[in-house]
């Protein structure tokens, strides 16, 4: 499939300019996102949901890759395993979408029934010399990272998840998100290619006008600033904020928090940051207050001041603080449509209106989706135009943008392109 959409597509990776938004047809056409789907949702890894979404033997959940269906489930054993959705009979789907229980997995066509490790016990009417044993539901490669489920459909994944592995295994460790408790899940229908919606979490250039809510615990200046386009003042608060990115850092590296930048953004597949943020005003949360919304703290977690560690993936982005997570993963649906699937993470035994109040949990990231829906929205509308013309990213507040249309050219021209 690569070969049949390379010599069209080629010369729009050939036309990006360094420092520039992609050319329009990498965002708009059907060819490119077939080619999106098989490079960067098959053949890498990408996070599909969290073990606290199965927290129970036989809980189990479907998640739709283009044409593949996954089901992430919890074994007899306690065990987390992901399987395809395809019977080993004709081909039909067992498990329809969204979550359910089951003892066992029965495939509704003709009853071939699995037990939940995927080996295959009862295939009615095939004969008694008929092999059962090679007929289990077929495994995806995957890994639990610190609670977060990645996949990889492709037969030879890419190597260098383990520096992922290795990275956050040790900073999400205090967290125990792998006995969270799902308190709420979002799903957003962005109208707009994947990489825009990628695009607008990697940088914060538009937060101050579009997200009242978020900026209210969220500092802008993390994501970069030109000096010289600010007044005396915000230019010495910002390089204040920096002094105290600096001091802060060192005081919770010194305590035991690993907290200092990680991103290996550019070489490799495997594309990924991860740093502590400050959390500012009362410095404890991303609510409406920036006070914890949960009394009852995540993991071994004793602290509310030990700010945002914030993780991306090229389809996801998280957000880890004392008392509870947030995370969101991009599902591409369209060349012009994204799913954007988001959880709120409590401590598995935070109860609702007792522990945490579920509008100050959620109400500040259901605000920032929803808004970031419409800007993406605009952007998709803005580049179908004729009249659009690749940018210039700001070198101040939009390298990571840059970064990321640099390694998306690199890893088309890795698969053939």
């Amino acid at each position: 499939m690569l070969q049949t959409f390379s010599s069209s597509i080629s010369p729009l990776l050939d036309a990006r300019a360094d420092g520039h938004s992609l050319p329009a047809g990498l965002y708009t056409r059907s060819d490119v996102f077939e080619a999106d789907l098989e490079v960067f949702f098959r053949r890498h890894w990408i996070c599909i949901g969290l073990e606290c979404d199965v927290p129970e033997p036989g809980d189990a959940t479907v998640v739709d890759i283009g044409n593949s269906s996954l089901i992430l489930l919890r074994d007899d054993d306690g065990e987390i395993r992901v399987v395809h959705n395809v019977c080993r009979h004709r081909g039909a789907r067992l498990l329809d979408a969204g979550t359910t229980v089951v003892s066992k997995l029965v495939c509704p066509y003709h009853q071939w029934t699995y037990e939940l490790s995927g080996e295959l016990s009862h295939a009615p009417h095939m004969g008694a010399d008929f092999d059962k044993s090679c007929k289990s539901l077929k495994p995806i490669n995957f890994k639990s990272i610190g609670g977060l489920i990645y996949v990889c459909l492709s037969d030879n994944p890419p190597e260098d998840i383990a520096r992922l592995e290795e990275v956050m295994e040790k900073r999400l460790a205090p967290y125990d998100i792998r006995n969270a408790k799902v308190a709420f899940q979002s799903d957003v229908i962005e109208k707009g290619n994947w990489k825009l919606t990628i695009e607008n979490n990697r940088e914060c250039y538009h937060c101050s006008a579009n997200h009242p809510e978020l900026c209210v615990s969220f500092v802008d200046l993390d994501f970069g600033f030109d000096p010289e386009g600010l007044s005396p003042e915000d230019r010495e608060e910002a390089e204040l904020h920096q002094s105290l990115y600096q001091e802060r850092t060192a005081a919770w590296e010194a305590a035991g928090h690993l907290s200092s930048a990680v991103e290996p953004v550019l070489d490799g597949a495997t594309n990924f940051r991860t740093q502590r943020l400050i959390i500012a005003g009362a410095g404890e949360s991303q609510t409406p207050d920036a006070t914890a919304a949960s009394a009852k703290l995540l993991g071994s977690i004793t602290r509310k001041d030990l700010g945002d560690t914030h993780l991306w993936g090229h389809n996801s982005w998280n957000h880890f603080m004392g008392d509870h997570a947030v995370t969101s993963i991009v599902i591409p649906l369209s060349a012009d449509t994204t799913l954007v699937r988001t959880k709120w993470l409590v401590h598995k035994d935070a109860v609702e209106g007792v522990d945490y109040d579920l509008d100050k949990l959620t109400s500040v990231w259901l605000a920032t989706t929803d808004q970031d829906a419409e800007l993406v929205a605009r952007s998709h509308a803005g580049i179908q135009d004729p009249a659009y013309e690749p940018g210039a990213y700001s070198r101040f507040t939009e390298g990571h943008l840059d970064d990321f249309a640099t390694w998306y050219i690199n890893r088309m021209r890795a698969h053939g392109f």
